[in-house]
């Protein structure tokens, strides 16, 4: 649905806290909030499909999506997740190209649309949000080398503690000795997420359960960088 003025009140709050519209002027955003329109899926909707034609930038307002590649087999590798503030749909954006990976809701979603177009528009007149766009384009291509050295040089057990630990500074709890709780997984999800199959992620918990280091308690993961 297109917004009326209370809805376009509360997108001009959000976008000044979303990086990527920090260096827009007043008069910029206030134009640019006119052409967004809000759209609401529910938990498991698919957003966009990768090899989509549709080249819109996608704000999280509320909620959950991830973003996966799907093998000719049907198995699922998850790239990221995106959330509330996060955007995504850049790519297609910028070279008018299809989509480059599957987005599906985690949890009830909403978000803020915008057409190509019309950011192009106000990217001309405003070039410092082009620098502001190359480098979020840039610090995501980092975290994507990343992604690949891992699959290249470390071993399971080594990309699951990883991937745990960096879930556990980013959406965890800590307590006063250092251990992290986060949600737990299915070993499923865990092996979607770091490039593995299900028979080996579970050996590597059981690795890390004996040590110690990944353990389970009231449906929570809780994780020892110590030990």
């Amino acid at each position: 649905m297109f917004i009326g003025e209370k809805e376009k009140q509360l997108i001009e709050k959000f976008l000044r806290r979303v990086p990527l519209f920090s260096s827009f002027s007043d008069k910029h955003l206030k134009n640019i909030i006119d052409d967004f329109k809000i759209i609401s899926v529910k938990k498991g909707d698919d957003v966009v499909f990768q090899s989509d034609e549709g080249t819109d930038l996608f704000i999280v307002l509320k909620g959950k999506v991830k973003a996966s590649l799907l093998g000719p087999d049907g198995e699922e590798f998850i790239l990221t997740t995106f959330n509330e503030g996060d955007f995504f749909g850049e790519m297609s954006l910028i070279d008018g190209k299809s989509r480059s990976a599957n987005i599906m809701a985690e949890v009830a979603t909403s978000f803020a649309v915008l057409k190509r177009d019309r950011f192009l528009g106000t990217m001309r007149q405003d070039p410092s949000i082009a620098i502001n766009l190359l480098s979020i384009l840039v610090a995501r291509l980092r975290k994507s080398d990343e992604v690949i050295e891992s699959l290249v040089f470390l071993d399971v057990s080594e990309r699951l503690m990883r991937f745990l630990m960096h879930n556990a500074i980013k959406e965890g709890e800590r307590d006063k000795n250092g251990v992290y709780k986060i949600k737990k997984y299915t070993h499923k999800e865990l092996a979607s997420s770091i490039g593995a199959s299900r028979e080996a992620v579970s050996k590597a918990l059981k690795v890390l359960s004996t040590k110690g280091t990944v353990t389970e308690k009231d449906g929570h993961l809780l994780i020892h960088p110590d030990s």
